[in-house]
């Protein structure tokens, strides 16, 4: 990784107070922590908040907001927070079910009477609580290199879930599913006749005070004082570099992870769950509705961890939760091109935790949480940063050698068995839709029909063989190889960042 790309400024815009309960981790060595893991890891800007017994004890911005611009983080910069919205959107449909406007357990045909699943049986029994539990059976991401970043509207998402063919079993299986969120989040305006974004916004965001927090991605990118998205991505030929990415435009699962906000909004919502849905001494929430949010719907780890004093972890409705050092923590990841997140609380401390970091390649915004619970919950210190990366520099290592074997193939400059144009022409899957790939000055180039803006090159190597870049980095750098039928290129697999999705496409001539 390359190290010191950048001065690590950084800027402390309110700490209140150094109580004497602070551990010493927090009070002496956090700064000098997140300085170092952020050059080790080529973080531009990261924003952390702590809250602890009822007061937020730090909330502070570090580094810039776009490598190469001299604009700090503070406490008000804003970042996606991706798939921290999900607990919004689980709390909400809690508050609907406590205000009687829908059940949990209601079959989701209710209310969406043309909803269907791959499984008959599972479009029958689907729940409002299974949209949100991520047991369909389907994998983890599955489906969101059609929905991620496309023109697809939320009508269409619901609709193509049909499509989703699970590999495991409903209600056992966990796998991670955004599109489940947004056909949660597609019910409210069924039974309240508002949006997603306006009920949560309404009923959740401003009576908590959240006055500089974003339902929607639109217009991130004129807004004042709002992180760039990064990525640590590597060149063609293998080296490593941070790169700047356009913003992401998710509005379409906006349910599963559109919301833009900063640490000291963040640090608002959190004293809410830790007060049992009080804040300032008003009540914004039933403590009952926290209480739906939590209850365990699907266990995603049932074994004691090598690594961290867990023994089992959950989901509940847009939240984790696992024991740690013998606590119930709550907590959630988002990430979004460019950007990872977390929050992270735990009641029986009265403890909270919010880190938000503009460099989508990194573990640090992880180690930097669990290594604040250690110094908290009294375990033993280790350095989780310098564990993660230790961890991660054999894959690193490993992507690099991949590259560097890619642009040496296309290096020999090879001539094709056949001509490029050959290879031309409109593929479809029946997911995602159609691909175009044309002859470019260089090469061949691929549109995408639902991505707007977003095109691949295609450089040959060998055989049947081309290696596809994206020009958005964040996608990824691969292989592609054509299938042959009767001598001709029929089809091919393409292949995104696991940021995306795991498993290739598997496109056919039209």
């Amino acid at each position: 990784m390359i190290k010191n790309l950048l001065p690590l400024l950084f800027t402390a815009t309110l700490s209140l107070g150094q109580s004497p309960a602070q551990p010493a981790f927090v009070r002496d060595s956090l700064d000098a922590y997140i300085r170092r893991g952020m050059t080790d890891w080529q973080i531009p800007g990261l924003a952390i908040a702590i809250v602890k017994d009822g007061k937020v004890l730090v909330s502070k911005g570090y580094g810039v907001r776009e490598v190469g611009k001299p604009e700090l983080v503070d406490e008000n910069t804003l970042f996606f927070i991706a798939s921290n919205s999900k607990l919004f959107t689980g709390t909400a449909l809690a508050k609907l079910d406590a205000d009687k406007k829908l059940s949990l357990d209601d079959k989701v045909t209710k209310y969406l009477p043309g909803f269907t699943l791959y499984d008959p049986a599972a479009t029958q029994l689907v729940t409002v609580r299974d949209l949100m539990s991520h047991h369909f059976g389907t994998k983890t991401f599955q489906g969101d290199f059609t929905f991620w970043d496309t023109d697809l509207p939320r009508a269409e998402i619901i609709r193509r879930m049909r499509l989703l063919k699970p590999t495991g079993q409903f209600r056992q299986d966990y796998g991670y599913c955004n599109a489940g969120f947004l056909t949660a989040g597609e019910l409210i305006p069924v039974v309240t006749g508002q949006s997603w974004e306006q009920y949560v916004e309404q009923t959740i965001v401003r009576p908590l005070g959240m006055t500089n927090t974003y339902m929607l991605t639109a217009g991130a990118e004129n807004r004042t004082n709002i992180a760039r998205p990064h990525t640590s991505s590597f060149g063609l030929g293998g080296t490593q570099s941070l790169t700047r990415l356009p913003y992401d435009h998710v509005d379409n699962l906006a349910p599963a992870g559109s919301m833009v906000s900063c640490v000291k909004d963040l640090s608002r919502w959190l004293m809410m769950q830790l007060d049992s849905g009080r804040l300032d001494g008003q009540r914004i929430l039933p403590w009952a509705v926290l209480q739906k949010t939590r209850d365990v719907t699907t266990v995603t780890r049932s074994r004691k961890s090598p690594v961290f004093p867990v023994h089992y972890s959950a989901y509940g409705l847009g939240v984790f939760q696992a024991d740690y050092a013998g606590r119930q923590v709550y907590w959630h990841t988002g990430g979004a091109f460019g950007f990872v997140t977390n929050t992270c609380f735990v009641p029986e401390e009265k403890l909270a935790i919010t880190i938000l970091t503009n460099n989508d390649d990194q573990n640090f915004f992880e180690a930097l949480r669990y290594q604040i619970l250690d110094a908290y919950l009294g375990v033993p210190y280790t350095n989780r940063s310098q564990f993660f990366l230790n961890s991660a520099r054999p894959e690193i290592a490993k992507q690099q050698q991949e590259l560097a074997v890619l642009q040496a193939r296309v290096d020999k400059k090879n001539k094709s068995e056949m001509l490029l144009t050959a290879y031309t022409g409109t593929f479809t899957n029946e997911l995602y839709g159609t691909v175009t790939i044309k002859p470019a000055a260089n090469g061949l180039t691929m549109t995408l029909e639902h991505h707007p803006g977003l095109t691949a090159q295609l450089d040959y190597m060998d055989g049947q063989t081309f290696r596809i870049s994206y020009a958005n980095r964040a996608f990824g750098v691969f292989p592609l190889t054509f299938l042959l039928t009767n001598g001709k290129p029929t089809s091919f697999d393409l292949k995104a960042s696991d940021f995306v999705e795991y498993d290739a496409y598997r496109f056919t001539r039209k």
